[in-house]
């Protein structure tokens, strides 16, 4: 091991302990929220009891043509809350389309944002909530951490699929239009007020994206309790209870896609696992994963079950306790926190085969390997309390692992 990645290990590590530190003045909290089947025809009430009116809402073409807007949109309308709705068509939201969003929500004089989608959708009215509080930035100056420090107009999330937990996290990943690499703002301020959990929207999911935001979400909660340091024991649990959740219901969710009682267990587990990593942090899956999907337009949550076993793996010994851990939950044996860990590991790999999820890539070239290697350290070191800091031989091998 080099001086020079021993300095790297010491500062990723000094600058955690003050963090975690520092987390404790942070101001995490949870969103007030709705749950159950139907919930989203009972906002416009919601909102009404709240004094918010003049919403900006953000959603995409998909869930348009679905029809899962209006019925939210009819409720608005017998209470006499006046909206603009803004729809978005990229799948991943950009620097332009948080520009075009907050150039609507300012034309219209709108006072509050709801969001309704996907964590892609509900990232993006992040964006515009921030550039809201800070109309003279740019994007790429609002991403990092703790750059918007103030308080965002009311925000409303309302997710689609069960997955990013985006409903009740600090960070907003958006992809810089003109460099195409995607990066997150950070900051407790970006947390939604209050979310509606209706296991009714995601029905009509594909069984396809069932699984990939479901393992989005266990990536989440296996990351942020493999982290484990900045987390109390509110985040532990939730991490657990998240993992136990995806465990008993994500083949369901995939197999009957009309099966209310797995899709709210899912939706319940992706807003465990996104306040469980809003303290905790994810790691090194999510630091690769987001170079996939900005250079190669790789779907978010593919990335996260493709990468989730073999970052884990690579952890090696580091990881073991937690994920035995983690084991137990999901009554998953072996003799000792090793077997433990591999048979876990095991599941992750065993889930995605039955899921249809394949185990590497196949466009990854070879000359974009040290563009993913500096993004993805840029990103992670030193903020990411992961089990092992790497360097950029590990991240090397680890890109080497998943190529195809």
């Amino acid at each position: 091991m080099s001086l020079s990645f021993n300095i790297e290990v010491l500062w990723c590590r000094t600058f955690q302990s003050v963090l975690k530190i520092g987390n404790y003045f942070m101001g995490y909290r949870m969103p007030e929220y709705l749950e159950g089947p139907g919930k989203i025809r009972e906002l416009g009430a919601f909102l009404q009891t709240k004094n918010i009116n003049d919403v900006l809402v953000v959603t995409g073409s998909g869930m348009v043509r679905r029809g899962q807007v209006q019925p939210m949109l009819d409720g608005f309308e017998r209470v006499g809350i006046r909206y603009t709705v803004q729809i978005f068509e990229h799948p991943d939201p950009t620097s332009d389309d948080v520009e075009l969003g907050y150039q609507t929500y300012r034309n219209n004089h709108c006072k509050a944002i709801v969001a309704l989608g996907g964590g892609s959708r509900i990232d993006c009215a992040k964006g515009i909530a921030a550039k809201a509080v800070h109309p003279s930035k740019k994007v790429p100056q609002l991403q990092g951490l703790l750059k918007v420090h103030r308080p965002i107009p009311p925000f409303v999330a309302i997710p689609t699929t069960a997955g990013a937990g985006s409903e009740t996290t600090v960070a907003a990943v958006i992809t810089d239009s003109a460099t195409h690499r995607k990066a997150a703002i950070n900051d407790p301020f970006l947390i939604p007020k209050y979310a509606v959990l209706d296991p009714e929207l995601t029905v009509g999911l594909p069984p396809h994206t069932t699984a990939t935001t479901g393992m989005d979400a266990l990536a989440h909660a296996v990351e942020a309790y493999t982290n484990h340091t900045y987390n109390t024991k509110l985040e532990n649990e939730l991490a657990k209870k998240a993992v136990k959740l995806i465990h008993d219901n994500i083949l369901a969710a995939v197999e009957n896609g009309s099966d209310l009682n797995a899709r709210q267990n899912m939706q319940r587990a992706a807003f465990y696992a996104g306040r469980a990593f809003t303290r905790g942090c994810v790691g090194y899956v999510h630091a690769i994963g987001h170079t996939l999907g900005g250079l190669y337009g790789v779907s978010h949550g593919l990335a996260m079950a493709v990468l989730l076993p073999h970052v884990m793996k690579q952890f090696g010994p580091a990881a073991h306790k937690r994920l035995a851990e983690l084991a137990d939950v999901c009554e998953i044996g072996g003799a000792d926190a090793a077997e433990k860990s591999a048979n876990f590991i095991r599941w992750i790999e065993e889930t995605n085969r039955k899921m249809g999820l394949p185990d590497g890539f196949d466009m990854i070239r070879v000359e974009d390997i040290p563009q993913m290697i500096a993004w993805a350290k840029k990103e992670a070191n030193p903020l990411y309390p992961v089990p092992a800091v790497w360097g950029n031989e590990d991240f090397r091998r680890l890109i080497q692992t998943i190529k195809k």
